[in-house]
């Protein structure tokens, strides 16, 4: 039986110290550990989008404590952003001149090839070489909800050891149903990657979460929660079970499980009483419109970069937008590679939207992803003319 420990605390350092103290792991004695916390994104933890820098420290500690030698902290942030700035914001590079534990650029380095031989719908996965220098990997994601995938926590953090643009690939990726079974692409290219790239163990932190239009442009949800596993899927179960997810309804974690044979009532969770501590968390809307009804939203095969500069649009210029909408009362957005047929005046948004589209009378925004103002001043631009 997989044993997962859950606390709950006001002070993360002490909440994640008192997960991690529950597990059983095996002699790290001179043994090398490698970080990966959730760092991909130029927000604070306050926000609720990155790894509370008190939760790395605590797992840095607790590991030199158990006799681990060499420990680094790595990630590979979103296309645009440079990790040693996220590093910075999110407070992780204090915490590791603090230790003196060196921060990776996991996109830094020449990639290594890994194949997938049991993979659905990749046969193969780009991931950081600095994967081969260390024994021991541990997944430190953010509990989040997440718009394509309902929940993002610790399987899905493994993504950030993939070498550069090869995480966008698999939101780009398109098979026939015959081999999907009716599943997302991204969902079975994340159960792919989990059979070849798995972590050691999991520390999914909760003291700030994030609900609603996750994995960024969500709400900050201080859930206060701590979830330390010896196993990463069994983990992410639980913590979907402690966010008032039901884990499998959430195809990846199913996917998972079904491959590693792992069941629910296998799980030994601790305190046995945990589920009184779960925090519901607001589940992303299946679509940025349902809070729009005046803005129509073409997304077909985006990836979640473009859809939250989407809802950073109209979080920011709805309303503005009255003047620019076309003659049935709306504005038309389009993401992703796979739109078609979208209405004249339409604006692309992306690279992928805009490789799509071969209209005169649209919009088209570019970038991978483009920000919220390029967007705008498009839009204006495109009116005065």
């Amino acid at each position: 039986m997989f044993r997962v420990s859950v606390s709950k605390g006001n002070h993360p350092y002490n909440t994640t110290i008192n997960a991690l103290s529950r597990l059983k792991l095996p002699d790290l004695s001179n043994r090398s550990v490698l970080l990966k916390p959730n760092a991909a994104r130029l927000r604070p933890p306050s926000d609720g989008a990155t790894t509370n820098p008190e939760v790395v420290a605590a797992a840095i500690d607790f590991f030199r404590e158990h006799g681990v030698t060499k420990i680094a902290i790595g990630e590979s942030p979103i296309i645009g952003v440079k990790v040693s700035k996220s590093f910075d914001i999110c407070g992780i590079r204090e915490v590791a001149e603090k230790k003196r534990v060196p921060l990776l650029d996991f996109d830094k380095n020449p990639y290594k090839v890994i194949p997938v031989p049991e993979g659905r719908i990749i046969n193969e996965i780009k991931v950081t070489c600095f994967v081969d220098e260390y024994d021991y990997v541990v997944s430190i994601p953010v509990m989040k909800t997440h718009m394509h995938t309902v929940v993002t926590l610790s399987v899905k953090n493994m993504k950030g050891m993939l070498w550069r643009r090869q995480k966008i690939v698999f939101h780009q990726i398109q098979a026939p149903k015959e081999i999907t079974g009716g599943e997302k692409e991204l969902n079975l290219a994340i159960a792919d990657m989990a059979t070849v790239l798995y972590p050691d163990l999991v520390v999914i932190d909760g003291t700030i979460g994030m609900e609603g239009m996750g994995p960024s442009g969500g709400e900050p949800k201080g859930a206060g929660i701590v979830v330390a596993g010896e196993d990463a899927v069994a983990a992410d179960m639980v913590a979907s079970r402690l966010m008032g997810i039901n884990p499998y309804e959430v195809s990846h974690l199913r996917l998972v499980a079904e491959h590693r044979n792992t069941e629910y009532d296998d799980i030994s969770v601790l305190p046995a009483d945990y589920l009184n501590l779960k925090s519901n968390f607001t589940p992303s809307p299946d679509k940025i419109s349902f809070n729009y009804p005046d803005i129509e939203i073409y997304d077909e095969e985006s990836c979640s970069a473009c859809l939250t500069t989407i809802f950073m649009f109209l979080k920011r210029y709805h309303k503005s937008l009255g003047p620019y909408r076309g003659t049935d009362g709306k504005l038309h957005l389009a993401i992703g590679q796979g739109v078609r047929n979208c209405s004249p005046g339409t604006i692309y948004v992306g690279n992928c939207s805009c490789m799509v589209s071969d209209s005169n009378d649209c919009i088209k925004v570019k970038g991978c992803p483009p920000i919220s103002s390029q967007i705008w001043e498009s839009l204006t631009c495109k009116k005065k003319t």
